[in-house]
């Protein structure tokens, strides 16, 4: 894939890239040495852009998927810390962790409002100083909210946005109230016009939109200002269809198998507010003692009536 700039960062990146979490203990849980021939596997296919995140725990994956691999990958992680001595940790846990003297990118964790933003000012100013020593190259915010992709368009400080965005508008946030997509595709393209490198998450709306696999693809693809797209990946022949899309070797006929995949609530992001339950026809989803949803994967239709209703992306499909 041919490799392009992402915005003013100097940062070279492929237009696809991998999201780690997938084969992490938050989804499919897999061996580290699994998880590993997965990311080495993209890497080798030619993908050199990989996101992970403090949270995630897969920094074992990416470092062995590294290890004695003659090339130099483009990692992104983030943090959900707070404070200036908390990112200074999720800073030098990464260095650690992977074996680096600098970081490529590292952003603040899923900033939900600008409210979020400014009471995570500690860690914003611990990112700026680590850009200043040259220990990250390129600092900028994660988010789901509309709001905050606004937000970052005038953050002389950030380099990079990393906003959820899917054809369906699947998780798109706007203050304390649903989105659109089409407010985030124009924060987005605002974004690249202020120069801000612009990669984004969910183009499968947490999986719920895999059976449109081309034409969720083509809508992100085609957006104004989007440098790349990274997608959660779990399984080998997902890198070979990706890397088939962006070289446009795919067959424009494809359709994924999902007879194994199965509609399942991401424990970290459940808020337990319950309005899967009221909108599940088949009353599949229950919630837990610990008040976190959960679905009863014997009478589970996958109609993917949940997901939409979802204020937080936590209902996925894996």
């Amino acid at each position: 894939m041919e490799l392009k700039t992402l915005g003013r960062t100097g940062i070279r990146i492929t237009p696809a890239g991998m999201g780690v979490l997938t084969v992490g203990r938050t989804q499919l849980n897999l061996p580290v040495a699994e998880g590993a021939g997965i990311v080495r596997y993209a890497l080798e296919q030619g993908i050199n852009f990989l996101d992970t995140a403090e949270y995630y725990e897969t920094y074992p994956y990416i470092a062995a998927a590294l290890k004695g691999f003659d090339g130099c990958p483009v990692v992104a992680s983030k943090s959900f810390a707070a404070s200036y001595s908390e990112m200074k940790k999720a800073v030098e846990d990464m260095r650690r962790a992977l074996g680096l003297d600098v970081i490529d990118i590292f952003l603040l964790h899923e900033i939900r409002g600008v409210h979020d933003f400014e009471m995570r000012s500690g860690a914003w100013a611990c990112l700026n100083d680590l850009k200043a020593k040259g220990i990250v190259r390129a600092i900028g915010l994660s988010t789901h909210h509309v709001d905050v992709a606004e937000l970052n368009a005038g953050q002389i400080e950030s380099d990079v946005l990393f906003p959820l965005i899917n054809k369906a508008g699947l998780g798109i946030r706007y203050k304390d109230d649903f989105g659109t997509k089409e407010a985030m595709a124009a924060a987005i393209a605002r974004n690249s016009a202020a120069g801000k490198g612009v990669f984004t998450m969910k183009v499968f709306g947490g999986g719920n939109l895999t059976g449109d696999y081309l034409s969720a693809l083509d809508y992100v693809h085609g957006l104004p200002g989007v440098d790349s797209i990274m997608v959660g990946i779990g399984h080998r022949d997902e890198v070979d269809r990706l890397v088939e899309y962006f070289e446009g070797a795919i067959d424009r006929n494809y359709v994924p198998n999902l007879r194994e995949k199965h509609i399942r609530i991401d424990k970290g992001d459940c808020e337990g507010c319950g309005a899967c339950l009221s909108r599940c026809p088949n009353r599949a989803i229950r919630m837990t003692d610990q008040e976190i949803a959960e679905v009863d994967h014997a009478i589970c239709l996958t109609c993917g009536y949940c997901a939409p209703v979802c204020p937080v992306r936590a209902i996925i499909l894996f």
